[in-house]
């Protein structure tokens, strides 16, 4: 099982470079990005929660994942998620493309649909988001196949369009769908390459990842990868994500906790050769 760190970086936190520089430079596979692109002043149940109120000044993922590319070689560079439902699609295989050319090919593009309440802001209806997403997915795949792509959906509408500039990784960076339950699963299984769920200590995982491969057979592929994310470095649960098969565990930390960071890289490193690959 391969160990990665989400992060959460802005104006006030560790910064990019240095932080990339480090994950690396302690042995660890991957570090992710998450994405924030607003908090509604009028959202109080949002701001009530230390994830919304901390993430308010998040700095863009592809713009800070293109700087921790410019620093490093080896380790994988994702977003972790990106609200890829508030995109024009062609822009975002665009950027896709382009973060997984200046990485050479070490680009995971994790995705999901976002808060009802900030993707509003955007005019993105909530009740029509994972359909929005489906088609937005589709659409971005049909343009990194190369070709003349055209795409004609219900939220996505373009005309044949030359090839333009295409992803290092062949087809496409692997697509990680951000989401919980059987949902996300079903549509993991259909349109992406990989799920990355939020795994903590009362969530019944084997059975959702019992149900991931039930589903994957049904659909006559092979059952893919899953990146689970852990809100602290839990021994326990990261050796029971790897009894369950997953390949990648992404601990959280708050770049903004910058005085924190040395133990928490020291902690973290000395299980790089117990559970990484």
């Amino acid at each position: 099982m391969k160990l990665g760190v989400l992060a959460s970086v802005n104006d006030r936190s560790l910064g990019i470079a240095d932080l990339a520089r480090q994950v690396e430079g302690a042995g660890l596979e991957s570090l992710f990005l998450t994405q924030n692109t607003n908090v509604p002043a009028g959202g109080d149940a949002l701001l009530k929660e230390e994830y919304h109120h901390r993430y308010r000044q998040l700095v863009d993922p592809f713009v800070a994942l293109g700087a921790a590319a410019a620093v490093t070689t080896r380790i994988r560079l994702g977003t972790g998620i990106c609200v890829a439902v508030l995109y024009d699609p062609i822009i975002l295989a665009k950027q896709v493309s382009t973060l997984d050319q200046l990485s050479a090919g070490r680009f995971v593009f994790g995705i999901g649909v976002g808060h009802e309440d900030t993707v509003q802001n955007h005019g993105v209806s909530p009740e029509l988001r994972h359909r929005i997403l489906r088609e937005k997915v589709l659409a971005m795949k049909a343009i990194w196949a190369g070709g003349n792509a055209e795409f004609h959906g219900e939220f996505v509408d373009f005309a044949p369009i030359l090839p333009g500039l295409r992803p290092r990784q062949e087809p496409h960076p692997p697509i990680f769908i951000g989401s919980h339950g059987s949902r996300g699963i079903a549509r993991t299984v259909e349109y992406a390459d990989g799920w990355m769920p939020i795994v903590y200590e009362d969530l019944d995982f084997g059975a959702l990842m019992q149900e991931l491969e039930r589903l994957c057979q049904a659909a006559g592929r092979p059952t893919v990868p899953v990146t689970a994310g852990l809100r602290e470095i839990d021994e326990s649960l990261m050796e029971r994500c790897a009894e369950l098969g997953v390949d990648r565990c992404l601990v959280v930390f708050h770049a903004e906790d910058k005085d924190n960071f040395p133990a928490f890289l020291e902690r973290y490193s000395r299980l790089v050769d117990r559970f990484g690959e």
